[in-house]
């Protein structure tokens, strides 16, 4: 079975793999940590949750809170003007702050499940930051949790309340928007149309009813002068108090009414629908390892998958514990198969080479704003995503990843690769530019070129790369001169770190093998 335990070699390959599809970039001494301590305790620390301190207030349209302290709790002006100055300044420091913690993630899978979280339910930043914070934050806590879990939370979350209308659904007026996308995208899937009105896993009468067990939510605090929260209450008024019939895909589940904890009756129903393991396995499967479904991954991989997940009473942490650990993962044929997404190419382009700003709270917060901007110009603006469905590269059969990347995208790509290795990014008067000599100093052996060299495409590409071109690359690194003579540059550096005539020949020479590197089709995939 495709699920068991890899037995298989453990060198830089192997981790290199599975640092690349779960974090955002590893570095070339995590990747040898992870080699040293084995697979096993290497997916142990990357399946721990890591939390977050919140947003600090920045920018000085914020006016409640002082700089450097978090607004994440507080009031909005009472005037409309000042509010509107708040709240843009709050979204620019919310951004802000889920850049730095990618930039600043330790090796754990958290950003990756906040991501896939994020992109799963597909709420957009409307409502306001506040409770843009607290829903990341609820996806964040519960990244490895229970699934069932967390889609009763984000049922009732403010944010998603807002975003698909369910705030607005009462027994007057119910509305299916959040019905229809909790059955088709969150949690059973839609699969294909076999009858009017009648899909693999549920008919439009389960939507209907669906709406009506869900009415007599609201939401109050948004942009408030005087509450310091966004939340979301029950009104029994606004309840249909109806029995709600289900259809047969739900075994004509009649749901009964129970107020204000009928909407977690009706998600435990769903639940007990195996169609919603292989679901969401499907979701992670594709998201970790390989958007092409076999044969092998449809009879074998997902359902065993599932019924992990199952067993575990929809743990998610436990199925992705036996997802890494199996010899699936670790197929050869599986790796780099996906193409990088804007955030997977800009964080392993600084997280591998540990480039962080290091200037203060305002200089760093516009670096991280600008690398935001520069992901939205390549087509993936964080937290808010294009669709309820998330974004097309996650769903769109048969292109897939490859949505990412077209003349404009790729293009902006290189461009933002090359300012930042060569000149630097001037952002708001600081230049940011790659901790390249940093990079170079945590490989294996620095003095010697072939060694350098092999490091390199050990941390940036996900497969082997030819004799050839590592000879390219070695050639581009020496300046066409024999291995040594790169070596008594290293060393002449080594000795006088500071001064210029020796440093800037080395981080120049190394500039141009990156720069070769980040635009090689290799670079492009995990």
């Amino acid at each position: 079975m495709s699920l068991n335990p890899y037995v298989g070699p453990w060198t830089k390959k192997e981790a290199g793999h599975l640092l690349r599809r779960t974090t955002f970039g590893a570095t070339n001494q995590q990747i040898l940590d992870a080699v040293n301590n084995g697979l096993p305790a290497t997916v142990a620390s990357l399946l721990q949750v890591v939390s977050i301190p919140p947003p600090l207030a920045f920018d000085p349209g914020e006016t409640i809170v002082a700089q450097g302290t978090t607004w994440v709790n507080s009031v909005y002006p009472a005037q409309v003007v000042a509010s509107n100055n708040a709240e843009s300044a709050r979204y620019k420091s919310l951004a802000a702050w889920m850049m730095q913690n990618i930039n600043q993630e330790s090796l754990s899978i958290t950003e990756k499940m906040l991501f896939f979280w994020q992109n799963h339910f597909g709420v957009s930043a409307v409502t306001e930051a506040r409770a843009m914070y607290h829903f990341l934050e609820l996806l964040r806590q519960n990244c490895l949790g229970n699934f069932k879990q967390l889609v009763k939370d984000v049922t009732i979350d403010p944010s998603m309340l807002i975003f698909l209308n369910g705030a607005s659904n009462t027994v007057y007026s119910p509305n299916e928007n959040y019905a229809r996308e909790l059955l088709e995208l969150f949690t059973i899937g839609k699969g294909d149309q076999i009858g009017a009105g009648d899909y693999s896993n549920y008919t439009e009468m389960d939507v209907a009813a669906g709406a009506k067990i869900l009415t007599g939510f609201q939401v109050s605090g948004i942009r408030s002068s005087t509450m310091t929260a966004t939340i979301s209450t029950y009104t029994p008024i606004l309840h249909d108090t109806t029995s709600k019939q289900l259809s047969y895909h739900f075994n004509d589940f009649v749901v009964a009414n129970n107020g204000g904890s009928e909407y977690s009756d009706y998600i435990d129903v769903i639940f007990q629908q195996a169609e919603v393991a292989e679901f969401i396995c499907t979701k992670l499967y594709r998201y970790f390892v390989n958007y092409d479904l076999t044969q092998d991954v449809l009879t074998t991989v997902i359902p065993g998958m599932a019924q992990t997940l199952i067993a575990n009473n929809y743990n998610i942490q436990a199925v992705l514990q036996d997802l890494l650990l199996s010899e699936h993962f670790y197929y050869g044929t599986l790796r780099g198969t996906i193409i990088r997404n804007p955030l997977d190419m800009l964080f392993t382009v600084l997280n591998s080479t540990s480039t962080t700003p290091t200037f203060d709270l305002v200089g760093n917060s516009n670096v991280y704003l600008t690398i935001y901007y520069a992901a939205e110009n390549m087509g993936l603006s964080y937290a808010q995503p294009p669709s309820v469905a998330g974004w097309s590269a996650y769903y769109q059969v048969p292109a897939f990843s490859k949505l990412w990347i077209n003349s404009t995208t790729i293009k902006y790509r290189f461009d933002v690769v090359s300012g930042i290795l060569f000149a630097g990014l001037n952002i708001a008067g600081n230049n940011f530019k790659l901790n390249t000599m940093g990079f170079l100093n945590g490989l294996s052996i620095p003095s010697s070129a072939p060694d350098v060299i092999d490091d390199i495409c050990d941390v940036f590409f996900p497969e082997t790369v030819s004799l050839v071109e590592k000879t390219i690359l070695k050639n581009i690194l020496t300046n066409n001169l024999p291995d040594f003579e790169w070596t008594l540059q290293y060393n002449d550096y080594l000795a006088d770190p500071t001064n210029p005539i020796v440093l800037d020949p080395v981080r120049q020479r190394l500039e141009l093998v990156l720069n070769r590197v980040f635009k090689m089709p290799q670079f492009q995939m995990i």
